[in-house]
Order: C-alpha cells, then sequence, then structure tokens
C-alpha cells in the first residue's frame, strides 16, 4: 500500500526550501505530473538529462527531484522525443527546486560551505539570502587555498592571484560572479563561484582579490547528496530516494591531463 503522495513530498520541500522563495523568473515547482500521485521511489538529480531519465525509468522512480528546471522558457510544442514528454509517458512526475533551493538553509551554498569546512557560516545580510560567508581554521596564501578548493570539491578550478593570505571565504553556488564585490565588502578574502567572464576576473585580479571559478556543476551538485539525506530522514523507509549518476557536461584539458 502507498503512503507517500508526490503532494507530501513537495510540502516537505516547501517547509525548509519555500516554492515562494524562488526568483520571479525561476520555474521551481511541480512541473509534470500530479501532487496525487503515489512515490515509492525517488531519483535526485541536477538536471533531467536523457540519462537520468533512463535511470529512473530503470529504477522504476514515480518521481524525480532536480535542482534546475525541465521547464524553463514557454514551450511552444513538446515532440515525442522530448525529455518532458517522455516523463509523462512513464508517468513520472518531476519536482524542481531551483533559487528558493539555492537561498534554503541546508541548500546549495551550505552544501558548498560544508564540503569546504568553512568555520562560522554566516548568511551575507540584504543579499536575497544566496551569499554564505565562513573561515577557514587557519590562513593559506591564494595558491595553497585554491588547491585546497580544488582537492575539497574534487574538481580543477580556475582562479585570480592575491597578495594576501585568505581566511574568510564567501561562496555562491552556480552563477554567482555578480556578487564578488559585495564578497570582499562584507570581509570576504576570496570568493569562490560556478561561473566568471573575463572582464569580472579581471576586475577582481586588479582589486587583487582572489576569484574562484570552480564550475556551475562542481558548485552545485553537493546539494543533491543533501537533499537526499534530509529526505531520508523525513520519510524514513517509506520512500526510496536514490542520488542519480550525472557526469559534468564538460571536462577541462591542460597539456595531456584531462579532468571531467
Amino acid at each position: 500500500m502507498i503512503k507517500i503522495l508526490v503532494s507530501d513530498i513537495f510540502d516537505y520541500i516547501d517547509n525548509f526550501a519555500s516554492f515562494d522563495l524562488a526568483e520571479e523568473f525561476d520555474n521551481s515547482g511541480l512541473l509534470i505530473g500530479d501532487m496525487g500521485a503515489g512515490v515509492e521511489n525517488v531519483l535526485i538529480s541536477l538536471d533531467l538529462t536523457q540519462s537520468v531519465l533512463e535511470q529512473a525509468k530503470k529504477m522504476r522512480a514515480d518521481l524525480i527531484i532536480t535542482h534546475h528546471p525541465v521547464i524553463f522558457e514557454p514551450l511552444k510544442k513538446i515532440g515525442f522525443g522530448d525529455l518532458a514528454c517522455e516523463a509523462i509517458a512513464s508517468k513520472i512526475s518531476v519536482i524542481c527546486a531551483h533559487t528558493n533551493l539555492d537561498k534554503a538553509v541546508g541548500g546549495v551554498n551550505d552544501c558548498l560551505a560544508k564540503a569546504l569546512e568553512l568555520k562560522n557560516v554566516e548568511t551575507l545580510d540584504g543579499f536575497s539570502d544566496y551569499l554564505r560567508i565562513g573561515c577557514l581554521s587557519e590562513k593559506l596564501n591564494c595558491k595553497c587555498f585554491v588547491k585546497y578548493v580544488s582537492q575539497k570539491l574534487k574538481i580543477p578550478v580556475r582562479a585570480t592571484n592575491c597578495c594576501g593570505y585568505i581566511k574568510n571565504v564567501a561562496v555562491l553556488g552556480g552563477a554567482g560572479e555578480f556578487a564578488w564585490k559585495e564578497a570582499r565588502a562584507a570581509g570576504a578574502d576570496a570568493f569562490i563561484t560556478g561561473e566568471s567572464k573575463h572582464h569580472i576576473l579581471l576586475d577582481a585580479a586588479e582589486a587583487d582579490f582572489c576569484f574562484v571559478d570552480a564550475g556551475h556543476f562542481g558548485t552545485e551538485r553537493l546539494v543533491c547528496n543533501g537533499l537526499r539525506d534530509v529526505l531520508k530522514n523525513k520519510f524514513k523507509n517509506d520512500v526510496n530516494f536514490i542520488v542519480a549518476s550525472q557526469k559534468n557536461p564538460v571536462f577541462y584539458c591542460c597539456g595531456e591531463k584531462i579532468w571531467h
């Protein structure tokens, strides 16, 4: 007998990552399916891709929870091979928790801060609940700090150099380059995000500030495990929660060495 409905999981996510907090441009919520559908198996992923959908079918998932919305722009047509159509045909509901999960306590940015083992983490006031700032257990010079970030996140990163030491660190996963000046003004010695344009990096370098670009995928994928743990703790053995196997869509190459 099915005990849990899509609405139960949606409502619980709404309790700690309110969908009302999503930005106006966003499309978070139940994007495919039915609130009244029963749920026994759930797949959690950063994105809904063909590979993720195949994993969901294989495990007989009733629900997929993603961070990035499967439907973002208004759809003018749907083909039989489109992911949304395939999910509907497979009777798999899809909940997307995007900017609301970025802001949430225990969400994307808290997971990033935790992975970096930052201490005394706080939300920077007046910045839409996105930006987190904390401190390292010891000061590091810039190059040692960048290596530390790469090792903790297990990914290659790129960064601007600075002359000083790093102690206070601000993080904003995903496309957060816009916040580096606010992070610096708040006392951060370094800022970590997932995307950066050349002129942003140039400005940071000119300001003698350490700006670390760890990639969109690399800074946000951590939330999948965090969300799984929170949901497993709530629904115990009534629902099976699995994190999808998903690879970074880009790879990094330096000479003969390649990172995925």
